[in-house]
């Protein structure tokens, strides 16, 4: 039986890509909970999870906090091996929320970037199982960076949900990516001169209902 998905995991093709800002607006569209299981730069003040929260405008029942915090703004690996830790993707899991409605869940940085010295992002979104949805640029380079991304996903039989393409209307690039890539384009979002709720709230019109699909 199909049922809607409720359950969707934002990687992007490069860190700083607009993930967080596409989580926001696909919470806000899809009356979705967030949860980012893995946060690193708190140190200098990263909190993508109190962000998203309030462009989105979330109710605390909607907002789940991290697996893991980390001060360095570095890669996971990294991160946890400044401060003497390691965590496997099996005890990210175990913090796995389940919330009463729909749930973004946000991955850090791009698919290959490293959990621990064995297990990477996209170990995680295996493990996880839910559909996936691509952040990328939607500048020159954003074609090979968004078919390597999307072609990982699928190796390890994972359902690429769409791409959002961040920036300038490019609708050659989101040809090819359609194209070459067999995937939807689910929007093109706009780069947001003052990331407010307000803005996120029109970034949000962008997104109609998720598809049916096999749940999670």
């Amino acid at each position: 039986m199909r049922r809607a998905v409720t359950t969707f995991f934002v990687t992007g093709t490069d860190t700083g890509v607009g993930k967080t800002v596409l989580s926001a607006a696909l919470c806000r569209a899809w009356g979705a909970a967030y949860w980012k299981p893995l946060q690193t730069g708190a140190q200098d003040g990263d909190d993508d999870t109190r962000e998203v929260a309030r462009l989105a405008g979330l109710r605390p029942d909607q907002v789940f906090a991290p697996a893991r915090v980390y001060a360095g703004p570095f890669a996971p690996e990294w991160a946890a091996t400044l401060e003497g830790t390691r965590v496997s993707v099996a005890e990210v899991l175990a913090c796995r929320p389940a919330p009463a409605g729909p749930l973004i869940v946000e991955g850090a940085g791009g698919v290959l970037v490293p959990v621990n010295e064995q297990e990477t992002m996209l170990d995680l979104m295996a493990a996880h199982g839910a559909p996936v949805i691509v952040a990328a640029r939607s500048a020159l380079g954003t074609i090979n960076h968004t078919l390597l991304t999307v072609g990982a996903l699928r190796d390890r039989g994972l359902q690429v949900h769409g791409v959002v393409l961040i920036g300038p209307p490019a609708p050659h690039n989101r040809a090819a990516i359609e194209r070459h890539g067999a995937v939807p384009v689910l929007a093109d979002l706009p780069l947001l001169g003052e990331v407010t709720p307000e803005t996120v709230a029109q970034a949000a019109a962008l997104f109609g209902p998720p598809e049916l699909a096999h749940g999670h």
